[in-house]
């Protein structure tokens, strides 16, 4: 049911709903812990569709989680980017390019309207930029862009998975190296603080270990 229920979402992957994404919000429904009506880039439509598919009443949207509004675009403003990527690691279809120190953009057709990229913009660069007209909810956005976004967002989970593994293999392969000539790297040369020291390393090395299990 969870697959059915996130193949009626829009995938913009706003967490609007209150759920770090689409698919954690369907498996939400699914499971009774959520209401059908949190999704505002769905709208009503969207209410509709997953009432007819869950049989339960379809509700009026819940103010809470935002208005039914137009799709929008996010538009980075050049003069005013300053690199610091912060946006892009908040982009949940990785639809911004750039790197550090360097001018971000905005690849239209990527971009969700999701918003998230605007509140860790620490000069305020970037704005919304209305696409659809008067058009809103599944009026304006087509069951090809919800696909495309739910893949987009596939890969970005995966990209991240895999960064985060690469760096914390780093990390570990950093630390035994370290360990495995710690008095050499040490200002120390009392065996106490080397043990100290040692013990650290060690207890380090095992949440990292953990760590990288638990994510792979």
């Amino acid at each position: 049911m969870a697959r059915q229920i996130d193949a009626l979402l829009p995938q913009t992957q706003c967490t609007r709903c209150g759920y770090p994404d689409c698919a954690a919000y369907a498996q939400a429904i699914a499971a009774g812990q959520a209401q059908i009506n949190q999704c505002p880039p769905g709208g009503e439509e969207g209410v509709r569709r997953l009432a007819a598919l869950t049989g339960q009443p379809a509700l009026p949207l819940n103010p809470a989680h935002g208005q039914e509004g137009p799709r929008s675009v996010a538009v980075i403003d050049e003069d005013w980017c300053i690199g610091c990527t912060l946006c892009i690691k908040a982009c949940p279809t990785d639809a911004i390019v750039g790197t550090n120190k360097r001018m971000h953009t905005v690849i239209e057709p990527y971009c969700t309207g999701c918003e998230l990229c605007i509140p860790v913009c620490p000069v305020d660069c970037i704005g919304l930029e209305n696409v659809s007209g008067t058009a809103t909810g599944w009026a304006a956005w087509s069951p090809q862009q919800a696909d495309l976004a739910r893949s987009r967002h596939q890969w970005h989970l995966e990209r991240t998975r895999r960064e985060a593994l690469e760096h914390q293999a780093r990390q570990e392969q950093k630390a035994q190296e370290k360990l495995a000539h710690l008095q050499a790297h040490s200002k120390h040369d009392d065996p106490a603080v080397l043990d100290k020291k040692r013990a650290v390393i060690e207890a380090a090395l095992a949440r990292a270990r953990a760590a990288r299990q638990a994510a792979s």
